[in-house]
């Protein structure tokens, strides 16, 4: 099994480098073909949600949704597919940072109680427990 890089994901999900896309739309077709799968790191769905927010500043909603029609594409397989569908049904009914939800749930499905931070608006969150200085 091959894995993907967060570039893939993005130039899929944006469309910003007309052949970089092309070169994805043909691997991902030929794997779909091969009925071959792509893995999906955790920490790539993490770095493509910092990238999709910061650098290409698309809304929250969009990209709850893109995780989720990414997620539907049978080509793909997520690590912890159980944590990415959490986060998405978290995210979608909260307005905690996307990558502190991911990382929260993450956590949680490792079998943590709480993750600690420093952090006053993650700590408000249930999965969190704000360290105190």
């Amino acid at each position: 099994m091959k894995a993907l890089d967060t570039n893939i994901l993005i130039r899929f999900l944006v469309g910003d480098d007309k052949k970089q896309v092309q070169t994805v739309y043909k691997k991902f077709k030929n794997s779909e073909e091969r009925k071959e799968t792509l893995f999906i790191p955790t920490l790539v769905v993490l770095e493509t949600i910092w990238v999709l927010e910061v650098v290409y500043k698309v809304e929250r909603k969009e990209i709850v949704n893109s995780i989720g029609d990414l997620m539907l594409m049978p080509i793909l397989e997520f690590e912890k597919q159980t944590t990415i569908r959490n986060f998405i049904n978290t995210a979608q009914d909260s307005t905690y940072d996307l990558s502190d939800i991911l990382i929260a749930q993450s956590a949680k499905e490792s079998g943590c109680d709480v993750v600690l931070t420093f952090d006053k608006k993650a700590s408000q969150f249930e999965l969190f427990e704000r360290l105190k200085t």
